[in-house]
Protein backbone atom coordinates (compact mmCIF):
# COMPACT_ATOMS: atom_id res chain seq x y z
CA UNK A 1 0.00 0.00 0.00
CA UNK A 2 1.39 2.88 -1.03
CA UNK A 3 0.42 7.09 0.61
CA UNK A 4 -1.66 7.52 -2.92
CA UNK A 5 -3.70 4.33 -1.46
CA UNK A 6 -4.42 6.67 2.16
CA UNK A 7 -6.81 9.38 1.15
CA UNK A 8 -5.50 12.34 2.52
CA UNK A 9 -2.31 11.08 3.86
CA UNK A 10 0.34 13.55 3.78
CA UNK A 11 4.72 12.80 4.67
CA UNK A 12 6.26 15.25 7.26
CA UNK A 13 6.78 15.72 10.95
CA UNK A 14 3.73 15.23 13.38
CA UNK A 15 3.45 16.20 17.02
CA UNK A 16 1.08 14.32 19.54
CA UNK A 17 -1.50 16.75 20.54
CA UNK A 18 -1.96 15.20 24.28
CA UNK A 19 -5.05 17.38 24.98
CA UNK A 20 -6.71 15.59 22.03
CA UNK A 21 -5.03 12.15 22.50
CA UNK A 22 -5.58 9.29 25.00
CA UNK A 23 -2.76 6.53 26.34
CA UNK A 24 -4.64 4.04 28.41
CA UNK A 25 -4.80 0.62 29.69
CA UNK A 26 -6.54 -1.91 31.53
CA UNK A 27 -6.09 -4.92 33.32
CA UNK A 28 -7.73 -7.84 35.46
CA UNK A 29 -8.94 -6.85 38.73
CA UNK A 30 -9.58 -9.65 41.99
CA UNK A 31 -10.25 -12.02 38.98
CA UNK A 32 -13.55 -10.54 38.36
CA UNK A 33 -13.05 -6.99 36.75
CA UNK A 34 -10.93 -5.21 34.87
CA UNK A 35 -9.48 -1.48 36.30
CA UNK A 36 -8.88 1.35 33.54
CA UNK A 37 -6.46 3.65 33.94
CA UNK A 38 -4.72 6.54 31.89
CA UNK A 39 -1.59 8.29 31.59
CA UNK A 40 -2.27 12.26 31.63
CA UNK A 41 1.64 13.41 30.69
CA UNK A 42 3.35 11.79 27.48
CA UNK A 43 4.53 13.56 24.21
CA UNK A 44 6.28 12.26 20.86
CA UNK A 45 6.59 12.50 17.10
CA UNK A 46 5.60 10.70 14.01
CA UNK A 47 7.45 11.33 10.63
CA UNK A 48 5.38 9.99 8.54
CA UNK A 49 7.39 9.07 5.58
CA UNK A 50 6.41 9.10 1.25
CA UNK A 51 6.47 5.32 1.61
CA UNK A 52 4.40 5.00 4.56
CA UNK A 53 6.45 1.84 5.90
CA UNK A 54 9.50 4.21 6.04
CA UNK A 55 7.36 6.20 8.75
CA UNK A 56 8.65 6.33 12.54
CA UNK A 57 7.28 7.09 16.07
CA UNK A 58 8.98 7.97 19.07
CA UNK A 59 6.89 8.53 22.08
CA UNK A 60 7.53 9.54 25.75
CA UNK A 61 5.12 8.77 28.89
CA UNK A 62 5.66 10.47 32.23
CA UNK A 63 4.81 7.23 34.62
CA UNK A 64 3.96 9.29 37.88
CA UNK A 65 1.08 10.67 35.57
CA UNK A 66 -0.87 7.42 35.99
CA UNK A 67 -4.41 8.21 36.64
CA UNK A 68 -6.91 5.07 37.25
CA UNK A 69 -9.25 7.61 39.31
CA UNK A 70 -8.66 6.23 42.86
CA UNK A 71 -5.51 8.28 44.71
CA UNK A 72 -4.31 5.28 46.79
CA UNK A 73 -4.32 2.82 43.99
CA UNK A 74 -2.06 5.49 41.81
CA UNK A 75 0.32 6.13 44.74
CA UNK A 76 0.67 2.34 45.02
CA UNK A 77 1.14 1.74 41.49
CA UNK A 78 3.85 4.61 41.04
CA UNK A 79 5.82 2.80 44.36
CA UNK A 80 8.66 0.47 44.25
CA UNK A 81 6.01 -2.59 43.75
CA UNK A 82 4.78 -1.57 40.29
CA UNK A 83 6.66 1.23 38.21
CA UNK A 84 8.95 2.39 41.15
CA UNK A 85 8.41 6.48 39.97
CA UNK A 86 11.27 7.55 42.20
CA UNK A 87 13.91 5.69 40.20
CA UNK A 88 12.17 5.10 36.64
CA UNK A 89 9.94 8.17 35.53
CA UNK A 90 9.28 7.34 31.96
CA UNK A 91 8.38 4.84 29.85
CA UNK A 92 9.46 5.02 25.99
CA UNK A 93 8.24 3.54 22.82
CA UNK A 94 10.69 4.09 19.70
CA UNK A 95 9.46 2.18 16.08
CA UNK A 96 11.56 -0.35 14.18
CA UNK A 97 9.52 -1.50 11.50
CA UNK A 98 5.65 -0.34 9.90
CA UNK A 99 4.18 -3.00 8.30
CA UNK A 100 0.95 -3.24 5.97
CA UNK A 101 -1.61 -5.48 7.41
CA UNK A 102 -4.75 -5.76 5.50
CA UNK A 103 -6.27 -2.27 5.27
CA UNK A 104 -4.46 -1.17 8.46
CA UNK A 105 -1.05 -1.44 9.45
CA UNK A 106 1.25 -2.72 12.69
CA UNK A 107 4.07 -0.93 14.15
CA UNK A 108 6.96 -2.88 15.35
CA UNK A 109 9.22 -1.14 18.33
CA UNK A 110 10.61 -1.47 21.60
CA UNK A 111 8.93 -0.23 24.20
CA UNK A 112 10.95 0.47 27.82
CA UNK A 113 9.51 0.39 31.11
CA UNK A 114 11.69 0.46 34.25
CA UNK A 115 14.51 0.16 32.36
CA UNK A 116 13.61 -2.98 30.39
CA UNK A 117 13.42 -3.19 26.90
CA UNK A 118 11.39 -5.24 25.20
CA UNK A 119 9.86 -5.53 21.54
CA UNK A 120 6.43 -5.24 21.08
CA UNK A 121 3.27 -5.17 18.07
CA UNK A 122 0.51 -2.34 18.30
CA UNK A 123 -2.14 -2.92 15.90
CA UNK A 124 -2.70 0.30 14.18
CA UNK A 125 -5.74 2.07 12.20
CA UNK A 126 -4.93 5.17 10.58
CA UNK A 127 -8.04 7.16 11.41
CA UNK A 128 -6.94 10.14 8.74
CA UNK A 129 -5.90 13.27 7.69
CA UNK A 130 -7.39 16.92 7.27
CA UNK A 131 -7.34 20.29 8.18
CA UNK A 132 -8.35 21.86 11.40
CA UNK A 133 -9.84 24.96 12.97
CA UNK A 134 -6.75 26.57 13.54
CA UNK A 135 -5.14 26.23 9.84
CA UNK A 136 -3.46 24.07 10.20
CA UNK A 137 -3.16 20.22 9.57
CA UNK A 138 -4.03 16.99 11.61
CA UNK A 139 -4.16 13.11 11.68
CA UNK A 140 -5.87 10.77 13.48
CA UNK A 141 -4.30 7.02 14.84
CA UNK A 142 -5.63 3.99 16.79
CA UNK A 143 -3.34 1.48 18.19
CA UNK A 144 -3.53 -1.49 20.68
CA UNK A 145 -1.57 -4.02 22.19
CA UNK A 146 -1.36 -5.96 25.29
CA UNK A 147 1.52 -6.79 27.12
CA UNK A 148 3.05 -8.80 30.21
CA UNK A 149 3.76 -6.63 33.03
CA UNK A 150 6.23 -9.17 34.57
CA UNK A 151 8.66 -8.47 31.32
CA UNK A 152 8.82 -5.31 32.20
CA UNK A 153 9.88 -6.16 35.80
CA UNK A 154 6.40 -4.82 37.31
CA UNK A 155 6.40 -8.59 39.13
CA UNK A 156 4.41 -7.99 42.40
CA UNK A 157 2.33 -10.94 43.09
CA UNK A 158 -0.26 -9.95 45.50
CA UNK A 159 -2.40 -13.89 45.43
CA UNK A 160 -5.94 -13.57 46.93
CA UNK A 161 -7.21 -16.52 49.30
CA UNK A 162 -9.20 -19.14 47.36
CA UNK A 163 -6.50 -18.73 44.72
CA UNK A 164 -5.89 -16.56 41.56
CA UNK A 165 -4.37 -12.22 42.17
CA UNK A 166 -5.46 -9.30 42.70
CA UNK A 167 -3.69 -8.33 39.88
CA UNK A 168 -3.61 -9.86 36.60
CA UNK A 169 -0.17 -9.99 34.33
CA UNK A 170 -1.68 -9.11 30.93
CA UNK A 171 -1.96 -5.36 30.21
CA UNK A 172 -4.04 -3.99 27.14
CA UNK A 173 -3.04 -0.72 26.08
CA UNK A 174 -4.85 1.58 24.12
CA UNK A 175 -3.76 4.72 22.23
CA UNK A 176 -6.07 7.28 20.51
CA UNK A 177 -3.57 9.80 18.94
CA UNK A 178 -4.13 12.99 17.24
CA UNK A 179 -1.27 14.45 15.66
CA UNK A 180 -0.30 18.58 14.40
CA UNK A 181 1.67 18.76 11.25
CA UNK A 182 4.40 20.88 11.93
CA UNK A 183 4.84 23.77 10.16
CA UNK A 184 8.63 25.10 8.46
Amino acid sequence: MTSTQIPGYLAGTWDIDAAHSTVGFSVRHMMVSKVRGYFTKFEGVLVTAADPADSTVEATIDMDSIDTRQEQRDAHIKSADFFDTGNHTVMTFRSTAIKAKGDDWTVEGDLTIKGITKPTTLDLELNGFGPDAYGGTRAGFSAKTEISRKEYGVDIDMPMDGGGVVVGDKISVELEIEAVLRTA
